[in-house]
């Protein structure tokens, strides 16, 4: 049989396709047995991210020596805290030898042999035959056919998804202990007497009640920001329209023309008329330099003092109507001359709203501050022992 005739019965579709299918649906399973895994123990029935509990204690010292033991809690996402198992095929070596070996050999030979007694005598010569024949034949045979067939398999495991380590990075972020209870002690961990501990605790909502405020003020101090950065928008806004206006009476004043036509002129009289008509375009463009100036140094001090204003109208307990003329803006009128700013303007209704806004947070601002101020000055006085450091029910108690 021929070489080629010994894989011609050989499957090599089944050989090395069954393999890499078996690989494949591996991998499928494995992707499936990870998808299991992070909905069994990462959420719970009702679709909610599954947490792990954890509890300690956090002890901080207060101004007035007391020591708060506070009981912490912290929600742990369950998939944040256990191996995820992401076990994926890397890679498939299959390996099919099959070696043949044939040989064959064949040896033949014929030996005869034959004796005549006697002899003919030709002449004075005498001759003699000897003869011999002899036949040998032999045919040897062999073949030898081995195969071998390996298939290795390599998986790891490669740890958490990279989109579900992305979430698990958000919902980290708004992970933060939560204080589920406190209790005052003094500087040494151990418990208050009755009095230490109306005292230690009237200090302690007091310093509650600081932070709050502050909370509320820094809030507000954004909202007064805010409100006074769009007031100088619609005010940049309000200017360049202005100067668009005054750069299109300016551009209308040309000089050149007058040259042409001095040029041109037939009689002295044509020229002095010509030249007065110059000297009266050369004042408007001057008066049109002097309006733009004094626009922007209007404009350009309320944006530098915004804030004063504000503070000042604020502080007054009064609301203007419209605009307030504290501002002292100038606006452009139809002949290019400057005017006080008023109703007609461009910008001028956004400009009393943003003004409105800024007042309001302004005076919410300058409450809070006082409200600030008041609080630290009873928290200093209850440290400094100058008032009765109890709860009102305790003071009117001890009165009566």
């Amino acid at each position: 049989m021929a070489i080629a005739e010994q894989f011609a019965g050989l499957q090599m579709d089944q050989l090395i396709g069954a393999p890499l299918r078996a690989a494949a649906d591996a991998g499928t399973q494995l992707a499936n047995s990870t998808a299991d895994f992070i909905n069994r123990v990462g959420f719970d029935a009702e679709g909610k991210v599954r947490t792990a509990a954890f509890g300690y204690q956090r002890r901080s010292v207060n101004e007035d020596g007391t020591s708060n033991l506070d009981e912490m809690k912290v929600d742990v996402p369950m998939l944040a805290i256990v191996p995820i198992p992401n076990l994926q095929v890397d890679e498939v070596n299959i390996l099919f030898d099959m070696e043949v070996k044939q040989s064959e050999r064949q040896e033949s030979g014929m030996d005869l042999s034959a004796s005549i007694t006697g002899g003919v005598r030709l002449g004075i010569v005498k001759v003699s035959v000897t003869g011999s024949i002899s036949a040998h034949q032999s045919h040897t045979r062999s073949s030898d056919n081995s195969a071998k067939y390996h298939v290795d398999v390599r998986a790891t495991n490669h740890g958490t998804p990279e989109g579900l380590a992305r979430v698990l990075d958000m919902m980290a972020a708004n992970v933060a202990p939560m204080l589920v209870g406190s209790t005052l002690k003094d500087g040494n961990g151990q418990n208050l007497s009755e009095q230490a501990k109306a005292r230690a605790e009237r200090l302690k909502a007091l310093r509650q009640e600081i932070s709050q405020i502050e909370n509320r003020l820094a809030t507000a101090q954004d909202g007064l920001s805010c409100s006074l950065i769009q007031m100088k928008k619609v005010a940049s806004a309000q200017l360049n329209a202005y100067r668009e206006i005054m750069s299109r009476l300016q551009n209308s004043v040309d000089r050149e023309e007058f040259d042409n036509r001095l040029k041109n002129a037939a009689t002295e009289e044509e020229k002095r008329q010509i030249e007065q008509q110059r000297e009266e375009s050369d004042k408007r463009a001057l008066a049109y330099t002097q309006t733009m100036d004094s626009i922007n140094q209007s404009w350009g001090a309320f944006q530098n003092q915004a804030g004063d204003f504000v503070k000042m109208i604020a502080d007054s307990q009064n609301m203007p109507e419209g605009v307030s003329d504290l501002f002292a803006l100038k606006a452009v009128d139809n002949e290019g001359a400057a005017k006080s700013y008023d109703s007609s303007e461009t910008y001028y209704k956004a400009m009393e709203t943003a003004q409105q806004n800024a007042v309001n947070n302004q005076r919410n601002v300058s409450k809070l501050e006082n409200d600030l101020f008041s609080k630290k000055a009873e928290y200093n006085d209850a440290m400094a022992g100058r008032t009765a450091a109890l709860p009102e029910k305790t003071q009117k108690s001890g009165e009566n």
